[in-house]
């Protein structure tokens, strides 16, 4: 993408969902059917949209018209409150289909469930209805690394008191769905030296998204800079996140879950390719005496073992879904917040496997014609690779060791 079509992205402006065109999901089984419809739609383009960088302008409106949006807003606000387990399963059926698209929800999945845990009645009302009538939420993520700002958790964003009122100044990268956005929720630091999350709309005066997103993989996200620069806040769009840190709950373990689910699709994607190629395009190598790829004994033992490990992450990333919705059954304390982020380690660390172990061994059973510019099929592994490294998975190893040898409970944030 050029600079002047970059510039242009960035001052786009998200469309307005029509609330009479905006479904209401009301069950589990509606938000998967829907997301089968979702999915259908989006993996035509995906390939292409990979290839040229095309933003998915289109294919958001058509997500927020679906309803998909407020399928965990609580029934008491007029939502489904879709179980984790199907939360984690709609992750997985449209990240299977184009996983940017698919991932750029995952913010406002995220800070739906930081609003749920220390929202007020008030907010929630007023904010889960914008998400009702099809409103998209992103997220100003950590700022880059500097001497003031060593860890993901550090920044330079405030939000400070002034004689005209709450104004807010940072700049933070990162943004996954911001461009896309109809609010862009931000960490920042108030005056009295405290973690808030601030909801500001995306057509604030002062705020400013910048399309300089330039990874290999997941290209299309979009999650690139974002600007405030002495935006006026509202007080009531000021969320006190530093209350999360003595407060057990599930906002990290559910950003977690779906984090997984992602890697899961692409897991899946890449398997579902690998099995076309071989079976439309691969040879046999020459000394298999065999007239097709498909009868190779060697890539028969291999598919079988991708489908061991692509059934496993799967079925323990939805029992890890079952159990954080057992957990949410109950009064949550230490011990049960704990319980749920040691669960959603051990799904991240096999879907993070499965992911780059899929995409890799693509190629190798697909051979060299699968390595070609015009089938794409790089994007799998470009895309596994870009998005598992949004926490480390050694760190979910020594979370499960710690756990389990030691009983140290894990640190409650979003990477955990």
């Amino acid at each position: 993408m050029s600079t002047v079509e970059s510039s242009s992205a960035a001052t786009q402006l998200p469309r307005s969902p029509d609330p009479a065109h905006v479904k209401h999901i009301t069950d589990d089984a509606a938000a998967l059917t829907a997301a089968h419809a979702l999915a259908a739609a989006f993996a035509a383009g995906a390939s292409e949209r990979d290839r040229e960088r095309i933003l998915p302008w289109p294919e958001l409106d058509l997500w927020s018209e679906s309803g998909l949006g407020a399928i965990t807003v609580p029934r008491e606000y007029g939502g489904a409150d879709v179980s984790y387990a199907t939360l984690a399963e709609v992750f997985v059926i449209l990240c299977a289909a184009d996983p940017a698209l698919g991932q750029i929800p995952q913010n406002h999945f995220g800070v739906l469930g930081v609003l749920r845990e220390i929202g007020t009645h008030e907010q929630k009302a007023r904010l889960y209805g914008e998400v009702l009538a099809g409103r998209r939420l992103g997220n100003a993520g950590p700022e880059r690394r500097s001497a003031t700002s060593s860890t993901i958790l550090q920044g330079t964003t405030r939000l400070r008191e002034t004689p005209d009122g709450l104004r807010l100044d940072g700049k933070r990268f990162y943004s996954t769905g911001a461009l896309f956005a109809h609010r862009v929720p931000a960490r920042a630091t108030d005056d009295a030296g405290r973690a808030v999350q601030v909801w500001v709309p995306r057509d604030a005066p002062g705020l400013s998204v910048i399309d300089d997103w330039r990874s290999f993989g997941q290209r299309t996200t979009a999650s690139g800079t974002v600007i405030f620069d002495d935006v006026r806040i509202d007080p009531q769009d000021v969320l006190p996140i530093w209350q999360l840190a003595d407060r057990p709950g599930l906002f990290g373990p559910t950003s977690q879950l779906i984090q997984a689910a992602i890697d899961q699709g692409i897991a899946e994607a890449a398997v579902a390719d690998t099995l076309a190629f071989v079976r439309e395009r691969a040879r046999p190598w020459i000394d298999s005496g065999l007239d097709r790829a498909t009868d190779d004994p060697y890539i028969i033992a291999d598919v079988g073992r991708l489908q061991i490990d692509l059934h496993a992450a799967r079925e323990v990333l939805l029992e890890t879904g079952h159990t954080l919705d057992a957990i949410a059954g109950a009064p949550i304390d230490a011990e049960a917040s704990a319980r749920a982020s040691v669960a959603v380690a051990e799904a991240k660390v096999l879907t993070t496997r499965i992911a780059l172990d899929a995409s890799e061994k693509l190629f190798e059973l697909a051979g060299s014609a699968s390595t070609r510019a015009a089938h794409n099929l790089d994007r799998h592994w470009r895309n596994a690779r870009t998005h598992t490294l949004h926490d480390p998975v050694r760190w979910k190893l020594h979370l499960l060791g710690n756990y389990h040898l030691n009983h140290v409970l894990p640190a409650r944030h979003s990477w955990n």
